[in-house]
């Protein structure tokens, strides 16, 4: 199976255009979200394309294909015009013989940890900043943001296949990989 993993689309539909354009040339089995979907947050600029309801209509033509956690941004108002379930604080799936703990980064993060066993991965969005991160017991990985990186980082997403994770811009040229 493979998965597109991103975070943080804030409300652009020019960039949520672009993300589902990278899901259908990836050719993923499903689109993961990381939280923070439709609203931009009081301590961001609104994201260039900022067309909330435009992403709605994207994002719930293909509600079947998606998998998401919630984010700071996210509320119940939100989860009232989406079609698929964003109101989970994380999720867990796996990376070959590896649990990968899912969630926005808000809440749970590499200075407040989930109940990680050694081996485990922490894949979180929140900090806009692509990351990836191996600690004596777990590894820590993000994707970055959709559309609004911080810290001199990419517009983009991650792929996961086989145990290899892969950043890459929407450009698709892949900026980090990590093997599990």
């Amino acid at each position: 199976m493979k998965y597109l993993i991103a975070s943080d689309i804030h409300g652009s539909e020019l960039y949520c255009q672009k993300l589902i354009e990278a899901y259908k040339n990836e050719k993923a089995d499903r689109l993961i979200l990381l939280g923070d979907i439709l609203y931009h947050g009081p301590r961001n600029d609104l994201p260039e394309g900022y067309a909330p309801k435009k992403v709605i209509e994207l994002l719930n033509s293909m509600k079947s294909e998606i998998f998401c956690v919630r984010g700071n941004c996210d509320t119940e108002v939100d989860q009232m015009v989406l079609d698929f379930p964003i109101l989970a604080d994380y999720a867990i799936i796996t990376a070959g013989s590896r649990l990968v703990y899912l969630t926005h980064g808000h809440n749970f993060n590499e200075s407040n940890l989930p109940p990680l066993q050694n081996g485990d991965i922490l894949l979180h969005g929140h900090t806009h900043v692509p990351n990836c991160t191996e600690h004596e017991s777990y590894v820590y990985l993000n994707p970055g943001s959709v559309s609004i990186p911080k810290e001199n980082s990419w517009h983009g997403y991650m792929t996961l296949e086989n145990g290899r994770f892969i950043w890459k811009d929407f450009d698709g040229k892949e900026m980090m990989v990590y093997d599990t």
